[in-house]
């Protein structure tokens, strides 16, 4: 199949997460260790159970120095990293008008929640001052599918335009869709990717009453672990990632730089519960296989995966489950694994995009980061695999894949490979 397709490449990356602005600044604080988790300050804790999250916004994120007072009034936040994001990519892939055709470049993007914080904003002011005080903005802020439109309307970009949603896999499904449509023929470049906001009062509490969220107050810092017997959940983060994908064709065209080739995508569900994932872990693997058969890489080719590791108890246990599946139990105990939501939090329906990126840059630099705060792995529960614990790990890595299981069942596994 992927020898009868037209190849993808890489040839931009963007990211606005809670350890900076920029993709590199993200890496370096990966490799080094570095966590975004703090108090949280923008409103009163005094009756939640989880204290601290993984925030941008009025941390590493300041709207004033992105944007114009008219341009922050017609974007809800997550649009406004989102594009911030994009920007980067968009620079960094050396583009420039006349270097690409709009009507054969489009914006596909992700979110799981969308406007959030517009609907609290604007319900509030609903409540306390009356219906006509609602904003006009209201509707385009808070419709989920802005995030696609602003990026495209940035960038001038007409070809394919729509947001993907499906919780954690949301930006996962987006890459995919955007993968497809240059494959198709359709399209030379796409603006792929997504960005969420959900760190406010209303979704963590949200999170709180489902037990999802780390209640670690006393040091947030050590409350994100992956694969550990003492995990108790995860952080909330917020943040954004963005890629440009191009044909190869395209890109070689134009000299661009080349990061990797973006080589497969799976994708499946597990029909079962909304929020727990199937515990056979069969549905999972298959999303695996699908993206290396996809990318045509070969199981023993596979030389790291980005995990969607949460901390959570059933997501490491199914996860770890799901690798042995799908590369069998002797192979899988060999390939190197990190989670990256250890030191960013759970970015929801921006955590595929995320990680995402920090595939492109482990493939592209040869290093990847480690788990953070994995001590006791939880081996009674099956997390028996290298979860590189110790500190980030130079390697070969040739190809990749980055995996991300949302609520819904939702599974997405992408494929990345040196270009060769």
């Amino acid at each position: 199949m992927a020898d009868q397709q037209r190849r993808v490449v890489v040839t931009g990356i963007g990211a606005l997460t809670p350890l900076g602005i920029g993709a590199p600044v993200l890496f370096e604080r990966l490799l080094a260790g570095e966590h975004g988790f703090r108090p949280i300050e923008r409103w009163d804790m005094t009756e939640f159970t989880t204290k601290f999250a993984a925030e941008v916004r009025g941390v590493v994120y300041h709207p004033e120095e992105h944007f114009t007072r008219l341009q922050l009034r017609r974007m809800d936040p997550f649009s406004q990293i989102g594009v911030v994001a994009a920007k980067e990519a968009w620079q960094d892939a050396g583009l420039e008008e006349g270097s690409f055709d709009p009507i054969r470049s489009g914006a596909i993007l992700g979110t799981g929640i969308g406007g959030i914080q517009s609907i609290i904003e604007q319900g509030k002011v609903l409540r306390e001052k009356g219906p006509r005080r609602v904003t006009p903005y209201f509707i385009p802020n808070t419709m989920a599918n802005a995030l696609a439109a602003n990026v495209a309307i940035e960038f001038g970009l007409q070809g394919a335009c729509f947001l993907t949603a499906s919780a954690c896999a949301s930006s996962g499904h987006a890459i995919g869709m955007a993968l497809n449509e240059i494959r198709s023929g359709r399209a030379d470049l796409m603006v792929t990717g997504g960005g969420e906001t959900t760190t406010n009062d209303l979704c963590v509490a949200g999170f709180n009453s489902i037990k999802a969220l780390s209640t670690r107050n006393d040091d947030p810092g050590a409350s994100s672990r992956p694969f550990d017997r003492d995990r108790d959940g995860f952080v909330m983060g917020e943040g954004a990632g963005v890629l440009v994908l191009e044909s190869l064709e395209h890109a070689q065209a134009r000299g661009a730089k080349i990061y990797c080739e973006l080589a497969g995508f799976g994708q499946t569900d597990d029909a079962g519960h909304i929020t727990a994932p199937d515990s056979t872990a069969q549905r999972p693997a298959a999303a695996m296989k699908l993206a290396m058969e996809d990318g045509g890489i070969a199981p023993e080719e596979l030389s790291y995966i980005n995990a969607h590791g949460t901390s959570t108890m059933l997501n490491d246990m199914v996860e770890s489950a799901a690798i042995k599946l799908a590369l069998g139990e002797d192979l899988a105990h060999k390939v190197p694994i990190s989670s990256s939501k250890s030191m960013i939090g759970h970015l929801v329906g921006a955590a595929a995009a995320v990680e995402a990126v920090i595939c492109v840059q482990t493939l592209s630099q040869g290093v990847a980061h480690k788990t953070n705060n994995l001590e006791n792995p939880d081996v009674e529960n099956g997390c028996t695999l290298d979860y590189i614990p110790e500190g980030p790990r130079k390697g070969d890595y040739y190809a990749a894949l980055s995996n991300s299981l949302g609520f819904g069942g939702h599974n997405v596994s992408l494929a990345f490979r040196r270009l060769t």
